[in-house]
């Protein structure tokens, strides 16, 4: 029985490289060539591994989503409270006005607003992505609630959107230059409002 050729790649690497392409230009934007030249693959390598521009989009787009909702799960657990994680993942964000990676926006937002709602199947992608973080942040709000941080009152899940949104709002911000005193200053009015 014969299996093919074996893979003369790392394809985590291959993804990574085009998970970067996709941040930085779009899915739109984003040619055959660029993910080809980015991942050191052949044609005929791409479409054996990958199948097609979409799935390979999907799985990067996944990818980045376990990726930071990952990042933010250690960071809660090793976190001291509730609110100390969600102070923190605030103002790592605002920090970004000084780096060239996070003024690349969010891929998940970046690909919302690129899409809206015109093609279901990214639709269903960012719907999961969203979810994602925001399941992050209700466990966090509903810790600070029991820790007495955050009015016990109010519904975990709505705030947790709430800081979905506002996330994706930061990070736009950040994109479209603001400075690092405009930033965080933006963060302590998210923070008031909890």
């Amino acid at each position: 029985m014969s299996y093919g050729r074996p893979l003369s790649f790392n394809p985590d690497e291959a993804l990574q490289a085009a998970m970067d392409v996709f941040w930085e230009k779009g899915y739109a934007t984003t040619s055959l060539q660029d993910l080809l030249q980015a991942m050191g693959l052949s044609k005929s390598s791409f479409y054996q591994t990958f199948d097609s521009k979409q799935a390979l989009f999907a799985r990067c787009f996944n990818h980045y989503c376990h990726w930071r909702s990952g990042r933010m799960q250690t960071r809660l657990k090793q976190s001291s409270s509730g609110w100390e994680f969600i102070e923190t993942v605030f103002h790592a964000v605002a920090d970004g006005a000084e780096s060239d990676r996070e003024r690349r926006g969010c891929l998940l937002m970046n690909t919302a607003s690129e899409f809206g709602q015109r093609d279901s199947f990214i639709a269903e992608l960012v719907s999961s992505g969203i979810q994602c973080f925001a399941a992050v942040f209700c466990q966090a709000v509903q810790q600070a609630q029991s820790e007495g941080t955050i009015d016990p009152d109010r519904d975990p899940q709505a705030l947790a959107d709430f800081l979905v949104s506002s996330m994706s709002g930061l990070r736009t911000m950040v994109k479209a230059g603001l400075s690092h005193s405009q930033t965080h200053d933006i963060v302590k009015n998210i923070l008031r409002s909890l």
